[in-house]
């Protein structure tokens, strides 16, 4: 058997399990690829490359069982591996924090972010960072910024402080612990947040993956609400006493746009463009939050 021949028998079977994508991949084909190539240490970007090479048999059973602890565990694949990638960039993760997949990552690489500040900002803070891809990518967008990079949980802030070593950035960005702004330094330039947003009903659907992930990264009910939320009020409530003159707030609240605008309807955010459309990333100035 070729390995492009296994991608596709993996493939099928994803497919024919229903599991779900969503965390480094969208579909049965691309996870059914990293899974091959991952498991038999190639490269992941040179699928075309290996395509055709004939695999031995112990090769071909060890990515079996792989497919198939995939489907019996239903976790997310960057679980099984202890890696995931955003715009390029390596990252450790396990389940002490969700995946990184952030629509932010998009901004900060494309330049949008850029344009719209005018000047590279001096101060960073990455509130939420989880495994801390954000704060890392940050830092590599802007060689001259400070990062802070917070969070209430410091398990996931154990694993930031794995990225980066990783990265040669444990000199740049510093990590703090808290909970929301309690744990920001000042005032700064940006603030980059992805927060735990996802509203009580579809919280109370996500399939097994996205329940594999700290429920806590994701739920946005955690003080009574419904609509996802609670974290983003006391975020607004005080953003503006965190942020420089010309600063700026860029906020992930992926499909929640509606629950948003029903709680916020006197802001009007500008919204950023991603491959997910022109309603999941916000900005607010430091004036429109004031």
């Amino acid at each position: 058997m070729t390995l492009i021949e296994l991608v596709e028998r993996s493939s099928a079977r994803l497919q024919q399990a229903g599991v779900c994508f969503g965390h480094g991949t969208t579909n049965a084909f691309d996870e059914a690829a990293w899974l091959v190539l991952w498991r038999l240490r190639l490269p992941l970007d040179d699928l075309d490359g290996v395509a055709a090479r004939v695999l031995a048999p112990a090769e071909q059973t060890a990515v079996e069982a792989l497919v198939e602890q995939r489907i019996a565990t239903r976790r997310p694949l960057a679980y099984l591996t202890g890696e995931a990638w955003l715009q390029g960039v390596p990252f450790f993760v396990d389940e002490r924090v969700i995946v990184p997949r952030s629509l932010i990552a998009e901004v900060l690489a494309d330049g949008t972010l850029d344009a719209w500040l005018g000047a590279e900002p001096r101060r960073v803070l990455d509130l939420c960072t989880g495994g801390g891809s954000l704060a890392v990518l940050a830092a590599l967008a802007w060689p001259d910024a400070a990062v802070d990079a917070t969070d209430l949980s410091a398990d996931a802030l154990a694993v930031a402080a794995r990225n980066l070593e990783r990265h040669a950035l444990a000199g740049r960005i510093r990590l703090r612990r808290g909970d929301g702004l309690a744990a920001a330094d000042g005032a700064y330039d940006l603030i980059l947040c992805n927060p735990p947003y996802v509203n009580a009903a579809s919280m109370a659907a996500l399939p097994p993956e996205y329940r594999a992930e700290p429920a806590a990264a994701l739920d946005g009910n955690f003080a009574g609400g419904r609509d996802g939320m609670d974290f983003v009020r006391t975020l607004l409530a005080g953003a503006a006493a965190h942020l420089a003159p010309q600063g700026a707030l860029v906020l992930e609240i992926g499909h929640e746009r509606a629950h948003f605008e029903a709680a916020f309807a006197q802001l009007a955010p500008l919204w950023l463009a991603t491959s997910a459309g022109d309603d999941q990333v916000l900005l607010l100035s430091r004036e429109q939050l004031a």
